[in-house]
């Protein structure tokens, strides 16, 4: 791991690098980048940073667009997905400032590091440690229309039930709807793209528990990544993605994170497993809690609880998001918690059982979230949690240790629930979102442009027509 520009300098001479390529988020969680030839790259860049205009990556307008890159050193990897040797780095953003370049405070990143310097300045924690379980579909193609005449979808992938007649790519070993989950060799025959996947993700400095098949039988995989620091983990999974699509695309598939890709299919969440440290020592656990948790983990919970219909808007930020979000698919729609149930928001494993490694896991986010932000809003929410003491059981969320699909109609009538939709969403985020701002960590005018942006998307898709109308009522 890179520490110094010397550091740098000498991977560049070992490895023939040729080119350094700077990646930057915009404010929808894309990775955009330029690049450099590798001699450019000196003790000015460290200093005074790459200049790029900042008002074409969607942030809210400032009054200052002019910006600098600053590369983070130990974040640099060959980057194996492009013809000329090139050497890949991230980096922190900054507004151009008299005397003084100053944190540019829409930036994901910075949101992120000011959520956790937050977090000390509380003094109830000093790092959050998260474990993202990333779920995605590998289709052979994928086309669409979004012609104002022309509108369609179509994916094709060689394992799907409904490939079982085709005259080519057919070895009869096709998975049924929903019946994917572990499937064996030859089966599963995204095996080996799945390893090679876990091999590069390796070489970007990401730790991964295992892989598999998963639930959808069109294709569904996921990706389990090792627990580590809210920050790190933030990076890695923007790489992750950026690992798993080039990866697929190698194989000459096509990867998509989209949270519901298929009607009849499981959608693809983002489960976060988190827990908090404080002098190394975990704040989480209480051998005679309910689930072994402390009265701090109750009282986190409590707030993700009391904000998890505003947190929605960050952590599932797609009108794709809410197709996701429905009953019988294993997907929370319910605002709760307890333990081994995957029908609660909450769920809290129970194979986690010593003090180190007792957790909770978030099930509602999905990975078209930029990470950053959606990081950086849960543990917010939990802290505000801790601060006014919010206890999940004395508010009626819990603990749901049972179904929560299997209640009868009048049961389900007392419960609340997780929007319905973006709009919905959009609308919790507008009534609240001061747990977002405290510490300055939020700036309102990102709030703003974030809750502007998606009225525009759901408006866009609102106005739509859908193949399906035409099903429903053109006769009519």
């Amino acid at each position: 791991m890179a520490k110094t520009l010397e550091d740098i300098q000498k991977i560049i001479s070992e490895m023939g690098i040729e080119m350094i390529d700077f990646k930057l988020t915009d404010i929808d969680g894309r990775w955009r980048h330029l690049s450099i030839p590798a001699e450019r790259l000196n003790e000015s860049t460290m200093q005074q940073g790459i200049g790029f205009d900042g008002s074409n990556y969607g942030y809210a307008p400032v009054e200052n667009s002019d910006m600098v890159f600053i590369p983070v050193l130990d974040s640099a990897v060959v980057d194996r997905y492009c013809g000329v040797p090139t050497l890949s780095m991230i980096g922190d953003v900054k507004v151009i400032a008299l005397p003084e370049n100053k944190p540019f405070d829409q930036y994901p990143r910075n949101v992120a590091i000011r959520a956790l310097e937050y977090m000390k300045e509380t003094g109830v924690a000093d790092q959050m440690i998260i474990g993202p379980e990333y779920e995605f579909y590998i289709f052979d193609d994928v086309r669409y229309k979004t012609n104002y005449y022309d509108m369609s979808a179509s994916i094709y992938t060689s394992q799907a039930h409904y490939a079982s007649g085709d005259d080519t790519n057919n070895n009869g070993f096709q998975v049924m709807p929903g019946a994917g989950y572990h499937n064996s060799l030859p089966t599963d025959i995204r095996n080996d793209l799945r390893s090679s996947m876990c091999l590069s993700m390796k070489e970007w400095g990401i730790g991964v528990k295992y892989h598999h098949p998963e639930v959808g039988g069109s294709g569904q995989m996921e990706i389990e990544v090792e627990l580590g620091d809210m920050l790190k983990l933030a990076d890695d999974t923007m790489s992750a993605k950026y690992v798993i699509k080039n990866e697929a695309m190698l194989e000459g598939a096509t990867a998509t994170f989209m949270p519901k890709p298929l009607a009849e299919e499981a959608g693809s969440g983002m489960h976060v497993h988190m827990l908090l440290l404080k002098d190394g020592k975990p704040v989480f656990y209480d051998k005679d809690g309910y689930a072994q948790l402390s009265e701090t983990a109750h009282f986190f919970m409590g707030g993700l609880l009391k904000h998890a219909r505003s947190i929605c808007a960050i952590t599932n930020p797609s009108t794709n998001s809410y197709k996701r979000l429905i009953p019988g698919y294993e997907a929370p729609v319910t605002i709760g918690y307890a333990m081994s149930n995957r029908s609660a928001v909450i769920r809290i494993p129970a194979y986690a059982k010593t003090p180190e490694t007792k957790r909770f896991e978030l099930r509602n986010p999905d990975a078209t979230c930029n990470p950053y932000y959606a990081y950086a809003a849960i543990l917010m929410a939990g802290l505000d949690g801790i601060k006014n003491k919010i206890d999940p059981h004395a508010n009626g969320w819990g603990p749901y240790d049972f179904n929560l699909y299997t209640l009868s109609d009048e049961e389900k009538a007392k419960l609340t629930g997780l929007p319905a939709s973006l709009d919905e969403a959009i609308r919790a985020l507008e009534e609240d979102h001061d747990y977002l701002t405290a510490g300055g960590v939020f700036p309102e005018r990102l709030l703003k442009q974030l809750i502007e942006r998606n009225k525009k998307a759901a408006s866009k898709i609102n106005k739509l027509p859908h193949p399906m109308e035409f099903a429903m009522y053109y006769d009519l």
